[in-house]
C-alpha cells in the first residue's frame, strides 16, 4: 500500500431544484390557482476529521466529489426532496487549502469537528410564490442556484503514527524497510537518512499504520544543530515514539547513555515529546557480546519494557510489530497534534 500525504481533489456542492409551473385544476373548480412547489435545496459538501482515517489513501483514485442536487419542485404544492450532503473523512492534522488561489481553507485538528466546504444552492420558488392581486396566474419559477465548488489540495501534516527517533546509524531505514514496503537508502556510515521516510505496515489485526524513519538525532538538535528544530516538529505530530538504540554502542558502564541523551535533546525542544508514548528497542542483536549490553540496559531501565530485535535478520520483528498495532488501535491514543502554540514558535 502506497503512503498518501497528498491529494488534489474537486468538490461540488449540489444545486438546487427548480420551482415548478403548476396550476390547481378540480372538476368544479374552473379557476384554480398556482400551485406549483419549490425545488428542494442541493447538498453541502462536509468535511469530517476523524480518527478512523490515518492517510489520505482513499483519495489515491476518486478525485471528484459531488453532493445530490435538490429536487424539483411538483404540482399541488409539493416541494422538492433536499439532496443529501455528502461527507468527506480526512485524518486528524489535514490541511485544506484552495488550489487556486493557495488560500488556507482549515487545518483539520480536533477528532469529530465538521465543516461545511461548499455551499449548496437554494432550490427555485415555485409560481405560487408570485401569485399577487394582479397576477393571480403567474407562468414562471424560479430556477434553482448552483452550489459552490472548489479545487482542493489536501496536506496531511500528521507525520506518522510511529516516528522511529535514535542516533544516526541505529538502524532505523533498516527497520522500517523490514516492516513495510519503504525502501530507503541504507548505508553503513550515519546520516544515510537526510528527509523523513514514510512507510504503511499492513497487519491481519487492524488497519494499516504509517511508520516514519527520520533522520537522526544529534546532541544540540533542539537548538537547531543538524536538521535540528525542522525534524523535532515533525516529531510532535508523531502518535507514539519508538526509541530505537544500537545495542552495539551500549557501554556496560553507563548503559542508558544515548536513551537519555535523546530524550534530553526532546525535552529541550518541548516537554511535550517526552510524555508520549516510547516504545524501547535494542536494536542489531544479531552482533556478538550484544546479550552483555542488553541486560545491563534493561537492569539500568527498570521496569520499563524493552524489546530486542535485529532488523537485518528479522528476529523479534514480528512481535514489535504486533505490539505497535496494539498500540495504534488503543482508543483515546494521544494524536500527537497540538492546538496550542508551541513554546518554540
Amino acid at each position: 500500500m502506497k503512503f498518501i500525504d497528498e491529494a488534489s481533489i474537486f468538490v461540488k456542492a449540489g444545486d438546487g431544484g427548480r420551482g415548478c409551473v403548476s396550476f390547481r385544476r378540480e372538476k368544479f373548480i374552473p379557476k384554480g390557482g398556482p400551485d406549483g412547489g419549490d425545488g428542494g435545496k442541493g447538498g453541502d459538501v462536509i468535511i469530517l476529521t476523524t480518527s478512523r482515517r490515518r492517510t489520505l489513501y482513499q483519495f489515491r483514485y476518486k478525485k471528484i466529489f459531488k453532493a445530490k442536487n435538490g429536487q424539483y419542485g411538483q404540482g399541488g404544492q409539493k416541494s422538492g426532496k433536499n439532496g443529501e450532503d455528502l461527507i468527506i473523512e480526512v485524518p486528524p492534522g489535514t490541511l485544506i487549502v484552495n488550489a487556486d488561489t493557495g488560500e488556507t481553507i482549515k487545518d483539520c485538528i480536533s477528532d469529530g469537528e465538521s465543516f461545511i466546504i461548499a455551499k449548496s444552492g437554494l432550490g427555485g420558488k415555485g409560481n405560487r410564490r408570485f401569485s399577487t392581486s394582479t397576477n393571480r396566474a403567474p407562468r414562471y419559477a424560479q430556477p434553482g442556484l448552483p452550489g459552490e465548488f472548489f479545487n482542493l489540495k489536501l496536506d496531511l501534516k500528521l507525520l506518522a503514527d510511529v516516528g522511529i527517533v535514535g542516533f544516526p546509524n541505529a538502524g532505523k531505514s533498516t527497520l522500517i524497510s523490514r516492516i513495510s514496503s519503504a525502501r530507503p537508502k541504507v548505508a553503513d556510515y550515519p546520516f544515510t537518512t537526510l528527509t523523513p521516510n514514510l512507510g504503511v505496515v499492513s497487519t491481519d489485526w487492524g488497519e494499516p499504520f504509517v511508520v516514519a524513519d527520520t533522520p537522526g538525532l544529534i546532541e544540540g538538535a533542539h537548538e537547531g544543530t543538524g536538521l535540528g528544530i525542522k525534524f523535532l516538529r515533525h516529531i510532535e505530530r508523531n502518535r507514539t515514539l519508538l526509541h530505537l538504540i544500537d545495542c552495539t554502542t551500549i557501554d556496560p558502564e553507563d548503559p542508558l547513555q544515548s536513551y537519555n541523551a535523546i530524550n534530553q535533546e526532546l525535552a529541550g525542544f518541548s516537554s511535550k515529546l517526552v510524555e508520549k508514548q516510547q516504545i524501547i528497542v535494542l536494536n542489531k542483536m544479531d552482533m556478538p557480546e550484544t546479550e552483555k549490553s542488553a541486560a545491563a540496559f534493561r537492569a539500568a531501565v527498570e521496569n520499563k519494557p524493552v524489546y530486542e530485535i535485529s532488523a537485518i535478520t528479522g528476529s523479534g520483528v514480528d512481535e514489535l510489530v504486533c505490539e505497535l498495532n496494539k498500540i495504534i488501535n488503543t482508543p483515546d491514543i494521544d494524536t500527537g497534534i497540538d492546538t496550542d502554540t508551541d513554546d518554540n514558535d
